[in-house]
C-alpha cells in the first residue's frame, strides 16, 4: 500500500496537472493574442488569497473521437468563490487553453454548481466566458448542460447579481447565458458574440461580413444594445466587474452597500440655475445635471453608445447607491423610440429587482414619430417601458427639467404611476404636446380666418405658452409635489430620499405579470 507521503505527492502531481491548462505553449498563444489565462483572470478579479477552486479535479466522460485518450482534469473551467472587497462572490472562468473553452457536459455542470450553491448563499455570479462554444465530440450531452445553464440563470435572474464578462469567442447557444444575466462586460477586439459565425452567413445570405463586424464590442455596444460596457482590455474589464459588485446588495433581499463621500448632502448646485437653454428646442447634455446632482460627480454609465437618446446608469446621493434614468436632448430632441424604450425598460427592472432606487431626470417631447418607428413596434416597446416604471416599488424620484409631452409625460417615472417624489424646476413644460402643434389643432379655424394668419398663429402660440408651458398647472392638481429652483435639486432628492428609503409598497398577489416583449 502506497504510504501517506506518496499519495500527497499524487494529489499534488495532480494539482499541479490542473493548473498547467493546456499547456505552456497555449498559454503563450493566449497571452500573444493579448488575453490573460483563465486563473490570471480571477487573481485580478477576486482579493489577493480568497479565491477557493471547487471542481479541480473534474474531468470529461466523453469516449468518442479519441477523446478518453485526451484528459485535462477541470474540464476546461475554472470555477470556486472568492471576495471583491471582502464581498463574497462566486465565479467561473472559462479555460481557452484547454480544448478551446469548449462546453462539454461536466464543464456545463461544474458552472451548474457554482450558480446552485450561489442561489443557496445568496452571492452574485460572476463568469468570465472564453470559448469556442459546444465541445461538438460530446453532441446533444454538451447541448443539455447548455440547457441546464439557461435554467439556472433564468431561475436565479432577480435572486442574485449576474455579470458576464466576455473575454473571447461566445458563439451559437453559448450566446444565451450571458443575455440572460444583468451585464454583459465585453473586451473591445478579442470579444465577439454572434449565433452564427462569418463562414454560415456567406453560404446562407451570401454576405461579406468581419468577426468583429458581426459581433464584436463595438457592434454590440452600439447597434444592437446586447452590451452594455465595452472595456479596453482583459484587465479594465476585470476591474469594471468590480465596480458593479461593489454598487450591487448581494440578493434582492439586500440593500446596497452605502458609499462614504466628503460630498455634502445639502450642497447647492448653482451651475444648474443657467443650463436649460432660453430657446425650448435648443439641446443641452443632461450629463451634465447627472454629475452635478451625485456625490463626487460620480457616474458610471450602461449602455454608453446605444440608443444615445436615453441614458442610464448608476451613482451615489448621499452615500446611497442610486438608478439614473434621463431623456438626453443632443440626441434625437429627447424623444423616446423603440431602443431607447428597451433600454429603459431593462434598467428599471434590474433596479428595481435589487432594491435601488430610481432618479428620472426627464425631458421629453414625446415618442419618435414615424414609419419606421410605428411598424417597428414602438406602442409594444414604449409599454415596455410603462410597465417597468408601473411595476417597481423602490423608491421613485422624478425632475422634470423642460418638456414633458403627451404620453411621454405619463411613462417617466409621474406620478400616476406611482411617483413618489416628483418635482420641476420653473422651466419645464407639462403639456399633451408642443405649442405650435396644439395651437394647429384647437385654433385652425381662427387662423386661417385672420387677416395676418402668421401673427394669429404667434399670438395664439405665446398664450397657450404662458398657460400650458410651465409647471403650475400640475402643481396645483397635485401632480408635483413641487416646483424648485434647480440649484437644490440635489439638497431636496437627497432629503426626499433618506425619507423613501423605508418605503413598502405591496403589488397583487400573482405568479408573475405579462410584460408586452
Amino acid at each position: 500500500m502506497s504510504s501517506t507521503e506518496e499519495r500527497l505527492d499524487d494529489l499534488r502531481r495532480r494539482k499541479l496537472e490542473t493548473k498547467a491548462g493546456g499547456g505552456q505553449a497555449r498559454v503563450d498563444a493566449q497571452h500573444t493574442r493579448g488575453k490573460m489565462t483563465a486563473r490570471e483572470r480571477l487573481d485580478v478579479l477576486l482579493d489577493e488569497g480568497s479565491f477557493q477552486e471547487i471542481d479541480s479535479l473534474v474531468e470529461h466522460r466523453c469516449t468518442d473521437f479519441g477523446m478518453d485518450g485526451n484528459i485535462i482534469p477541470g474540464d476546461g473551467v475554472v470555477t470556486g468563490h472568492g471576495t471583491i472587497e471582502g464581498r463574497p462572490v462566486y465565479c467561473y472562468a472559462q479555460d481557452f487553453t484547454v480544448y478551446g473553452g469548449s462546453l462539454g457536459e461536466m464543464h456545463g455542470l461544474k458552472i451548474c454548481k457554482v450558480l446552485d450553491m450561489a442561489m443557496k448563499t445568496g452571492c452574485p455570479v460572476i463568469g468570465l466566458n472564453d470559448s469556442g462554444g459546444a465541445r461538438i465530440q460530446e453532441g446533444v450531452a454538451s447541448l443539455g448542460s447548455y440547457a441546464e445553464i439557461f435554467f439556472r440563470n433564468t431561475r436565479a435572474s432577480g435572486v442574485i447579481p449576474q455579470i458576464s464578462v466576455i473575454m473571447g469567442p461566445c458563439a451559437g447557444g453559448a450566446v444565451y447565458s450571458p443575455a440572460i444575466t444583468d451585464f454583459i462586460i465585453m473586451v473591445d477586439s478579442t470579444a465577439h458574440m454572434f449565433i452564427t459565425g462569418p463562414e454560415v452567413i456567406k453560404t446562407v445570405t451570401n454576405e461579406d461580413v468581419s468577426f468583429e463586424e458581426l459581433g464584436g464590442a463595438m457592434t454590440h455596444g452600439s447597434k444592437s444594445g446586447v452590451s452594455h460596457f465595452t472595456a479596453d482590455s482583459d484587465e479594465d474589464a476585470l476591474l469594471l466587474a468590480r465596480k458593479l459588485h461593489r454598487l450591487f446588495p448581494l440578493n434582492y433581499l439586500e440593500r446596497p452597500p452605502k458609499e462614504s463621500s466628503s460630498d455634502s448632502p445639502e450642497r447647492s448646485c448653482e451651475k444648474l440655475d443657467d443650463i436649460i437653454p432660453n430657446e425650448s428646442n435648443k439641446p443641452y447634455d443632461v450629463k451634465e445635471v447627472i454629475l452635478e446632482v451625485l456625490d463626487d460627480g460620480g457616474f458610471l454609465e450602461v449602455q454608453e453608445h446605444y440608443a444615445q437618446n436615453l441614458v442610464v446608469g448608476f451613482g451615489h446621493l448621499a452615500g446611497n447607491t442610486v438608478g439614473i434614468i434621463a431623456n438626453q436632448p443632443n440626441h434625437l430632441a429627447g424623444c423616446l423610440d423603440i431602443d431607447a424604450c428597451d433600454k429603459g425598460a431593462r434598467f428599471v427592472r434590474f433596479c428595481d429587482s435589487f432594491n435601488i432606487p430610481v432618479l428620472t431626470f426627464e425631458d421629453v417631447p414625446g415618442f419618435l414619430p414615424g414609419t419606421e418607428q410605428e411598424h417597428g413596434g414602438i406602442i409594444r416597446h414604449g409599454a415596455k417601458l410603462l410597465y417597468a416604471y408601473a411595476e417597481a416599488t423602490v423608491p421613485k424620484l422624478t425632475v422634470i427639467l423642460r418638456k414633458a409631452y403627451g404620453g411621454a409625460y405619463d411613462v417617466m417615472g409621474s406620478k400616476h404611476i406611482r411617483g413618489d417624489y416628483n418635482i420641476a424646476w420653473p422651466t419645464a413644460e407639462l403639456a399633451v404636446m408642443g405649442a405650435a402643434g396644439a395651437v394647429e389643432i384647437i385654433h385652425r379655424r381662427r387662423i386661417q380666418s385672420a387677416r395676418n394668419t402668421e401673427q394669429e398663429r404667434e399670438r395664439l402660440i405665446e398664450d397657450f405658452n404662458e398657460t400650458f408651458a410651465n409647471p403650475y398647472k400640475a402643481a396645483a392638481l397635485g401632480y408635483l409635489d413641487d416646483v424648485i429652483p434647480p440649484r437644490e435639486t440635489r439638497a431636496r432628492l437627497a432629503k426626499a430620499l433618506g425619507m423613501l428609503l423605508d418605503k413598502e409598497e405591496s403589488r397583487p398577489t400573482r405568479k408573475h405579470g405579462n410584460i408586452p416583449l
